[in-house]
């Protein structure tokens, strides 16, 4: 059979080229076309587009950059119509995935849609909710109570596992050896506009350790080494050299005593690696968002950690609440204060608990190929 998929992030890249493989192994005469990045092509996918020239998040970035946001969409409309596939693959990344989804459903009711990591429409934008059932012929979640959540609503979701749980399973295997050092990893984001915003904040609040704790970076593949050269002299003047970047990004979290992460995927990543942490998140008009939050989002969680657990795991500091003072406090205590590091631990291990070993990517294969 023939297969699009579409991934507009580096993690959908990720999962799109654990799920190619997996098809693979259920479907000898696969064939596969898409939008993602180098690992869904090294995984076999002939790629019409490159995630990089994709991945515009934020009302401003998607007004600056709107043609090229409609260029791909036309782009990604005209190559189904050329490819004409058995199996449209939708991940994540839902602005863009759901107008391809509605046009595919209108024009080619023929093509099964699948769509794999669904928008988390459980936080924030509930109406979504009917629009992602309505064009999908599966939805195959990522966490375990996604399948309620939908059948609230008359609709049916499967839990096939958590790819996250995969990926951190395969580099474990892979790297058996990592041990902690003195360390702090600073995990600022994939996007240049959050970086920006949040790496700053981030190297004040360890600027005073220092000399006692190497401080790791992590960069994003699709941004220039230049760029966190230019931010860590703007910030630190010529400590910066201090600092070390590090596009291993698992290699760097595992090996660190701590970490500070702008939350996200990596908050989840930085927990099933047994990493204390504590997550950030900017926003613009922090105050205003602050006030507003219990509004805009359906769970009183913000990061995946403390979502699936059901309670505070790890410290949030969000919107107003992200200062270099609140996150130098918090470090300190994750460095000092051993009965908390310890509880933060062993909710790491319910979060393994709730997810369960099973294998995403080939569970949703295997859906996805008997379609």
């Amino acid at each position: 059979m023939k297969y699009f998929l579409i991934a507009g992030e580096a993690s959908g890249d990720l999962h799109g080229s654990n799920l190619i493989r997996a098809i693979r192994q259920c479907d000898d005469a696969s064939f596969f076309i898409g939008m993602g990045g180098d690992m869904m092509r090294e995984a076999g996918c002939q790629l019409v587009q490159d995630y990089r020239n994709m991945a515009y998040m934020g009302f401003v970035a998607v007004a600056m950059n709107w043609r090229k946001i409609r260029h791909n969409i036309n782009l990604a409309k005209q190559s189904i119509r050329d490819f004409q596939p058995d199996n449209l693959i939708l991940i994540d990344y839902p602005s863009f995935n759901l107008q391809i989804a509605k046009y595919v459903k209108r024009h080619f009711p023929n093509i099964k849609i699948t769509y794999y990591i669904p928008p988390k429409v459980w936080a924030w934008k509930k109406w979504r909710i009917h629009r992602i059932a309505d064009c999908s012929d599966n939805i195959l979640g990522i966490f375990p109570f996604e399948p309620n959540f939908y059948s609230a609503y008359g609709y049916s979701a499967i839990y096939v596992g958590n790819p996250t749980m995969e990926s951190v399973k395969t580099f474990l295997a892979q790297y058996p050896n990592i041990h902690r050092k003195k360390q702090i990893v600073l995990i600022p984001g994939s996007r240049k506009y959050e970086v920006e915003k949040c790496l700053p904040i981030m190297l004040r609040a360890v600027k005073q350790w220092l000399g006692e704790y190497q401080i790791v970076v992590t960069k994003a593949p699709t941004l220039e080494n230049d760029f966190y050269v230019r931010l860590l002299s703007a910030t630190l003047g010529e400590v910066c050299n201090k600092i070390t970047l590090s596009g291993s990004t698992y290699e760097a979290m595992a090996s660190s005593a701590i970490a500070i992460v702008n939350s996200g995927t990596a908050t989840l990543e930085t927990a099933l690696l047994g990493t204390p942490q504590v997550a950030v998140y900017h926003v613009e008009f922090p105050h205003l968002m602050g006030a507003l939050r219990n509004l805009l989002f359906s769970i009183p969680y913000f990061t995946l950690v403390n979502i699936i657990v059901g309670k505070q795991v790890i410290k949030e500091l969000l919107a107003y609440e992200f200062t270099v003072e609140n996150v130098n406090r918090e470090v300190n205590r994750l460095l000092s204060d051993d009965s908390y590091r310890l509880s933060m631990l062993e909710g790491y291990e319910e979060i393994k608990t709730i997810l369960g070993q099973r294998n995403a990517a080939l569970d949703a294969a295997q859906i996805i190929t008997k379609a």
